[in-house]
């Protein structure tokens, strides 16, 4: 069986305009033609701006291509306003998300936290040792944010996130041949593929994220990596990395072969003091009743992330009032989210 990763590219310099609009006829209108105008020039402004292929554009509005091309060109022969106003439905969904996302308010951008210091310096022992290192740390404190900056800072970095779909050695595999854009569509050479790529860039760090979902065959593979291609591997995912091998009897030896190999640790799990602070201060928050009150969600599970997410729900409740953000607005935000009780 083959397994081909996803190579493939939009093709985005096909968007010309049609020279010629559609001939007016008893199916079509003065009118309907302008629409057609405007219509393609929006779509093709979209697709640019979105790195759609017309192929994508088509599936997307949920056109067939022979009717797309046809349409887009001038060529149909057809009802316009029919497909003129499947493509304005579409383009208008794709307005109002655009507005949607753009009210909802962002997270500050990254900032630097005592844990997430420690993650870089993890990171960069991987990287300059080509060694392997484990991350594991509590949720909500910010591990995945500070490998995606640490790869934006270095060269030759790239960060794969697996799952309870992906945990397993070749499925592993398929998502890092595509992180790291290999034609290789066999699986019994992605392992040679996938390390001599690695090697071939002289310095090499691999970031597993989430990595407490694979199973311990799969740590293993990302082990011999490790040991035979001489590239970093970083486990990141919180302490059911270890769960999956040591618990496990017939993996004695797996366990044993991880411990000897990891070249540094780092392991916490609740976030520290100045962690919260600095989460709190990053969203403009000085009122010491506002503090108090995100300081004692900072401690709950979720950490940093609980911070964030109420900080947002609070923002979207204070605009839609006109007020500052205040104390109501993040208790109500807090209330609202009701995940006190959640496992």
């Amino acid at each position: 069986m083959n397994i081909a990763a996803n190579t493939t590219t939009s093709n985005t310099s096909a968007w010309e305009l049609a020279a010629t609009a559609p001939e007016l006829a008893a199916n079509r209108t003065d009118e309907q033609i302008a629409d057609w105008r405007r219509l393609t020039e929006r779509l093709k402004q979209l697709s640019e701006e979105k790195g759609w292929s017309k192929a994508e554009a088509a599936r997307r509005i949920g056109m067939a291509d022979g009717t797309f091309s046809q349409w887009f060109s001038g060529k149909y022969s057809g009802r316009l306003d029919t497909t003129n106003a499947q493509v304005a439905k579409f383009i208008d969904q794709q307005d109002e998300q655009a507005s949607f996302f753009a009210s909802i308010p962002q997270s500050p951008p990254y900032f630097p936290t005592r844990t997430s210091r420690e993650v870089m310096e993890a990171l960069a022992w991987a990287h300059v040792a080509s060694d392997l290192v484990t991350i594991t740390l509590g949720a909500g404190m910010g591990k995945s944010q500070s490998c995606k900056e640490y790869k934006a800072r270095r060269p030759n970095v790239w960060m794969t996130t697996v799952s309870e779909y992906t945990k397993t050695v070749n499925a592993m595999l398929v998502e890092i041949v595509a992180t790291l854009g290999i034609h290789e569509h066999n699986p019994a050479r992605l392992v040679r593929a996938i390390g001599e790529r690695l090697k071939a860039s002289g310095n090499a760090l691999l970031i597993i994220d989430e990595a407490q979902h694979l199973i311990p065959e799969a740590i293993n593979q990302l082990r011999h990596f490790s040991d035979l291609y001489e590239c970093g591997i970083a486990l990141v995912g919180n302490n059911e990395i270890y769960d999956r091998v040591r618990d496990n009897k017939e993996k004695k030896r797996t366990y044993a072969q991880l411990r000897r190999r990891v070249g540094m640790r780092l392991d916490r799990l609740t976030p520290y003091p100045e962690d919260i602070a600095a989460s709190i201060a990053a969203w403009g928050i000085k009122d010491d009743a506002c503090v108090k009150l995100l300081t004692g969600i900072g401690k709950k599970p979720g950490a940093l992330g609980q911070i964030d997410k109420t900080m947002r729900a609070a923002t979207m409740l204070a605009l839609a009032t006109g007020e500052s953000v205040g104390f109501k607005h993040i208790s109500a935000a807090w209330k609202n989210r009701n995940v006190e009780d959640f496992a």
